[in-house]
């Protein structure tokens, strides 16, 4: 498990500056396969060989988005999961983006 696989998602306030540059690089190479778009979102799909296993894992991240009290968008189809993450409140990325993040790919 990874460093930011143990850490907790910290609720934002707002107030505070999103990520930009090489602060996202650093914390995008500690998450495998997901990309940050436009520094903005953080992004990546999941494929899985029929729609009820899709729906497992879109289960298991719901389950952990509720214990971290951040929430992903989820776009659910057969066989395909793609998850969207962002903190809304500064609409941009914070640490806590990619803990997420790092947390999903434990929970695939």
């Amino acid at each position: 498990m990874s460093e930011l696989a143990r850490k907790q998602c910290v609720p934002c306030k707002g107030g505070v500056p999103p990520l930009k540059g090489a602060e996202i690089t650093g914390l995008l190479s500690q998450v495998h396969g997901w990309t940050a778009e436009r520094e903005h979102h953080l992004s990546k799909s999941f494929k899985f060989p029929d729609f009820q296993t899709a729906l497992d894992f879109v289960n298991r991240v719901g389950a952990l988005a509720e214990e971290q009290g951040h929430h992903p968008d989820i776009y659910l189809s057969w066989g395909l999961v793609r998850i969207d993450i962002w903190t809304h409140k500064i609409d941009g990325l914070t640490e806590s983006d990619f803990i997420l993040a790092a947390k999903i790919d434990v929970a695939g």
